[in-house]
């Protein structure tokens, strides 16, 4: 399909929007328009899905260059064209999203009771826009997809979330909007210089050292929001705690790497000089974030502000690992960054279950679950375990890497990296003893019913997901490789060269 020139991108981009509109025209009672919604929803995504597996297929994981190219021109006497494509860093993330997207919509079979219909809709809408920001090789493609992603995740948290929905979705939508304006200024000056967007050809074009660092910082604005990085994370914790739990899901797996995707694929490759000098400033807001959000975690009395803290110190690892600029740090933090998606999006889940059914969120609300709920218990711990890093399970080669990449370049900053995995087993420990041990001392908890089919099918894909990224690392990691060596070798010639004219 590549080399014919199928426009399989576009297609797995857009086909969510057919679906939307599909469910939009459904008729009937409320009923009928709810069970229509949810069905058209989840096998438009099923097929989204086994559309975007042809990526896995037909991707060559020998090349750096870009695949499944399409290349339309949209407005060419301004260099802005409808550019798609693939490389090892952006085809797994696409994967990432068409995969959770289902597993979303078959966790909010029985979650969304109201306006159904809508839900759906803002859920596909979402999915295109997820795919299309990965997928995008032209820089105002991709300010669009990145900057309509706000909206479904807005509607999704303010109309269904919880009783501060609506603080919660302004506070999301303003944080990520107003560091994305200074990202869009320097989207213009990178167009006015080189008189193109096209982003292959952005990476031949060599951006004045004068510019590079105010460009850095405009950059760093916008996808520090997004990561987030302390200290701008403090919207994470309230659109996790009043997001429906299938949002939170998304949130968490695909939304909170926009930020460290935009850092690989624009910072490093059209930045190196600045991204070498101010590499130190993204260490130590990192390693703060990483310690200082793991405490935090540790004193919360809410699972999901919990966990939504324990993913800010996991992307602090992600951020050490881009800026290490060596080949184990990078790989580590992509890898990283996966599994993240796959295990805080099952903890989210597992968040839900409970929720579902005792409509609390309380740590100190439960207690002894897994006596009443023994196969819920596996499953909750089977992810705590993943998330601290166990060997064998997704979350560990990833950390291991970063730390070994932060390692070359300074042992402190690889303890900074590592105090992370033990932090991280202290909190994610202390919650699982709280929710799962000790006696069941509440009477309305010993009615609880244990996973229902839908739910078995909602954990299983991700568990096993969870353990083939475990056992078997390098069938993700050969992605990378080829796209992460020719990034590290030109972000090396890059400041060679610069430090060459420096001494001239």
């Amino acid at each position: 399909m590549n080399a014919a020139g199928f426009p399989l991108l576009s297609l797995i981009t857009f086909l969510p929007l057919v679906g939307a509109l599909i469910i939009m025209s459904v008729r009937g009672n409320a009923e009928v328009v709810a069970r229509n919604a949810r069905w058209t929803a989840l096998w438009t995504s099923l097929l989204v899905f086994l559309l975007s597996l042809l990526l896995w297929f037909g991707f060559d994981r020998s090349s750096a260059d870009f695949q499944f190219e399409e290349n339309v021109p949209w407005l060419p006497e301004y260099g802005v064209g409808y550019h798609m494509g693939v490389d090892g860093i952006s085809v797994l993330f696409v994967l990432l999203s068409t995969a959770l997207t289902p597993i979303c919509v078959l966790a909010s079979w029985e979650a969304i009771a109201t306006r159904v219909r809508e839900y759906m809709i803002a859920f596909l809408i979402l999915e295109t826009m997820m795919v299309g920001m990965f997928a995008a090789l032209d820089f105002i493609v991709f300010y669009v997809f990145f900057e309509a992603v706000l909206i479904p995740m807005f509607l999704i948290i303010g109309i269904w979330g919880g009783p501060r929905r609506v603080y919660a979705a302004f506070k999301f939508f303003l944080y990520t909007l107003l560091g994305s304006v200074l990202m869009l200024l320097a989207i213009l000056y990178i167009w006015y210089h080189a008189g193109t967007t096209d982003i292959p050809t952005l990476f031949d074009t060599a951006i004045p050292r004068a510019a590079q660092g105010w460009i850095f910082f405009a950059f760093l604005a916008s996808f520090a929001v997004k990561v987030p990085m302390w200290p701008v994370h403090t919207w994470l914790p309230d659109a996790h705690v009043e997001a429906p739990t299938a949002g939170s899901v998304i949130l968490a797996g695909v939304l909170l790497k926009m930020g460290a995707y935009g850092f690989l694929r624009f910072s490093l490759p059209l930045l190196p000089e600045a991204s070498a000098e101010f590499a130190p400033l993204i260490f130590a807001l990192s390693v703060i974030a990483v310690v200082y959000t793991s405490l935090v975690a540790l004193a919360q009395e809410d699972m999901k502000k919990l966990i939504a803290y324990s993913s800010v110190a996991h992307m602090g690892i992600v951020t050490i690992g881009i800026f290490t600029f060596n080949a184990q740090g990078l790989s580590g933090a992509l890898f990283t960054m996966l599994a993240h998606g796959v295990v805080s999006g099952a903890l989210f889940l597992c968040v839900g279950v409970v929720y579902d059914r005792v409509h609390s969120r309380e740590i100190a609300r439960y207690g002894g679950v897994a006596n009443i709920m023994p196969a819920y218990g596996l499953v909750f711990l089977f992810f705590t375990m993943a998330s601290v890093g166990l060997p064998g399970l997704a979350n560990f080669v990833g950390e291991f890497l970063v730390i070994v990449g932060a390692w070359k370049v300074n042992p402190w900053l690889a303890l900074g990296a590592a105090s992370g995995m033990v932090l991280g087993a202290l909190y994610m420990l202390y919650l699982y003893r709280r929710v799962a041990f000790g006696k069941v001392t509440k009477p309305d908890l010993r009615a609880l019913l244990d996973l229902s089919p839908r739910e078995y099918a909602v954990f299983a894909p991700l568990i096993l997901l969870t353990l083939w990224m475990g056992v078997y690392p390098q069938s993700f990691l050969e992605f990378f490789e080829a796209t992460v060596a020719n990034l590290v070798a030109r972000h090396e010639a890059a400041v060679a060269l610069s430090r060459l004219a420096g001494v001239q």
